[in-house]
């Protein structure tokens, strides 16, 4: 064997051996090494929206979108509209369900609901209240109403008697087809006939339930203040979420009642900062 031959084999032996150690080196690829994740995508907390009265959960559809734009998993409760008794307990079974943390926010008379239904749920992190109620132990929503002037939704609700299981019958309010000024006044026209049509009507009973919980008094609370809210007087707003600590309120000063209709980025942004807090 010449000279040349054998320098060419010794080459090529000692560039496999090469080749084969850088191989063993490497660390091992998998599937799912290829797919670009941001590591804290794994840590982020559910979002649950649940919704008031006079409305249904496609009322959160464009807050969704945000959150979901952002890589956050959304849930909305459907919330019975019945009364504490009913709602809170329905709501607190889907938190159940639901593994891992979860940042619970709600609309208008879904802040009674959740303050009750996250008493004690270990995977509730934080709390989210847009142009809500957050009542303490005792309180009713009627009296929060009417604790500062501004609400002009009385008027604009229509009372429908309906059976109930029982036998009696109870008065469901519905919002009239004048109402968008009172409720909703900062989104089109078009859009406030959607509302109107699709909304889920509330029992009247609900104004009277005492709150048997104030889950904001253990859990981290955010707040949005809509100032042109002719629901929930902003005023009132203010005082419950200065009351309940809350990490930050932000104040939409143009907002009717309905904030996540017609300032999704905002609410979604202040949901996001909740979020961020408890990662």
């Amino acid at each position: 064997m010449s000279t040349s031959q054998f320098s060419r084999r010794q080459m090529l032996a000692t560039g496999a051996a090469v080749i084969g150690s850088a191989a063993l080196m490497a660390p091992t690829a998998s599937p799912a090494a290829a797919v670009t994740e941001k590591p804290e995508a794994r840590y982020r907390p559910t979002i649950v929206l649940v919704h008031g009265g006079y409305a249904d959960s496609s009322c959160w559809n464009a807050t969704i979108q945000e959150l979901q734009d952002r890589g956050y998993t959304t849930i909305c409760g459907s919330n019975p509209l019945r009364g504490i008794p009913t709602d809170a307990p329905y709501i607190a079974s889907l938190l159940d369900s639901i593994s891992g943390p979860v940042v619970l926010v709600a609309h208008s008379m879904g802040g009674t609901v959740i303050t009750n239904a996250a008493a004690g749920k270990r995977n509730v992190k934080a709390l989210v209240y847009i142009a809500a109620f957050v009542p303490d132990v005792g309180e009713t929503q009627g009296q929060l109403i009417t604790m500062f002037p501004g609400s002009e939704i009385g008027p604009v609700s229509v009372p429908v008697p309906y059976k109930k299981a029982d036998g009696t019958t109870g008065t469901d309010l519905y919002l009239s087809k004048k109402g968008q000024a009172a409720f909703a006044a900062d989104i089109s026209t078009a859009d406030f006939q959607v509302l109107q049509a699709t909304q889920r009507p509330f029992d009247a009973d609900s104004f009277t339930f005492p709150t048997t919980a104030a889950a904001w008094r253990t859990i981290p609370t955010w707040g949005l203040i809509a100032g042109q809210d002719k629901a929930i007087p902003p005023e009132c707003e203010r005082w419950m979420y200065s009351r309940a600590n809350a990490q930050k309120v932000v104040e939409v000063p143009s907002s009717s009642h309905v904030a996540m209709l017609s300032h999704p980025k905002i609410v979604a942004r202040l949901i996001r900062d909740a979020a961020e807090a408890i990662s």
